[in-house]
């Protein structure tokens, strides 16, 4: 059905006179006679009758009158859903409990008119086909892991070096040490889980072990951040990596340590990704929010893989 002529239908049947619904609508008198004989020729049914005092609905007209409001406010109603700014921003976070999470957390504080739909996509090439495809506004990712490049028509910005802490448990060698330095991790083992081969934070520990020697050990399934938790807390040489960024609560007799790492500091790279032709006011408010509060390391040498440089 032609909403143009389902329109032209109800400013009728509202101004009771062609005339009348045709400067309401901005159009000649005759293009609105016509979207009226279509709408008529298309359903079959004779919907008006022109009288003296201007055009009266038929039964048919009266019938169908309600369902054409509905068609119109159904049309508002579709493309408030998609005009930009109407619709709520959708941002990739990578995890929910990421500091990436706490980046837009930020931005909403800092926002709060700006709606937003939160989601939590798994590794770099959904997130990027998903902004790519417009299923995304925007993501978090380390952008330029060896053997992926940018498509075009994506940009990326960095926006947050996240410093990484050794998180230990009060009966390991460095659970009293008050900062350690990469090299003396060498050949100790860093308990991850969760560090799935092909993704970008694997890409990025297996260029810190290859750097500093510490070994990354991935083995045994992933039961969740929790369990990992517990098992650092009980164990004299297990440890992981931490953020102080990342929001955790554990049991206060876990006793666990965030030890600092220094000299260099490891950093894990985050930044946004967009598509350069997004239109969402949203976006441009929060990249813009992102680039000013960026978090500055002023103490101290920092280190990333060659590739995040």
């Amino acid at each position: 059905m032609d909403l143009k002529a389902v329109r032209a239908f109800v400013a009728i049947a509202d101004a009771g006179q062609f005339q009348k619904a045709a400067v309401d609508l901005s159009l000649t008198q005759q293009a609105v006679s016509k979207r009226i004989a279509a709408l008529e020729k298309d359903l079959g049914v004779r919907l008006l009758v022109r009288t003296p005092r201007g055009a009266d609905l038929t039964i048919d007209g009266q019938a169908l009158l309600p369902h054409a409001r509905a068609l119109l406010q159904a049309e508002e109603r579709a493309l408030a859903a998609v005009r930009p700014g109407d619709r709520a921003l959708r941002v990739d976070v990578v995890g929910r409990r990421a500091a990436t999470a706490g980046l837009v957390r930020d931005f909403h504080r800092a926002h709060p008119e700006i709606a937003l739909d939160i989601v939590a996509l798994f590794g770099a090439d959904a997130a990027v086909t998903a902004v790519r495809d417009g299923a995304v506004d925007a993501t978090f990712r380390a952008t330029t892991m060896p053997g992926h490049r940018l498509p075009d028509g994506i940009a990326a910005v960095s926006v947050l070096d996240e410093p990484l802490r050794l998180c230990v448990g009060p009966d390991h060698e460095f659970a009293r040490a008050p900062w350690v330095t990469p090299a003396q991790l060498a050949g100790h083992r860093i308990w991850m889980p969760g560090n799935t081969p092909g993704t970008e934070w694997s890409a990025y520990y297996d260029d810190l072990a290859a750097t500093f020697g510490p070994t990354i050990d991935a083995i045994g399934p992933n039961f969740g951040v929790e369990a990992l938790l517990d098992t650092i807390a009980a164990s004299p040489t297990l440890s992981t990596f931490l953020s102080e960024r990342t929001p955790l609560v554990w049991p206060a007799d876990h006793d666990l340590r965030l030890v600092p790492v220094l000299n260099p500091t490891p950093v894990y790279p985050h930044s946004l990704l967009w598509r350069t032709d997004n239109p969402h006011p949203g976006l441009a408010a929060l990249r813009d929010h992102l680039v000013a509060t960026r978090p500055r390391l002023t103490e101290g040498e920092v280190w990333k893989p060659a590739w995040a440089r």
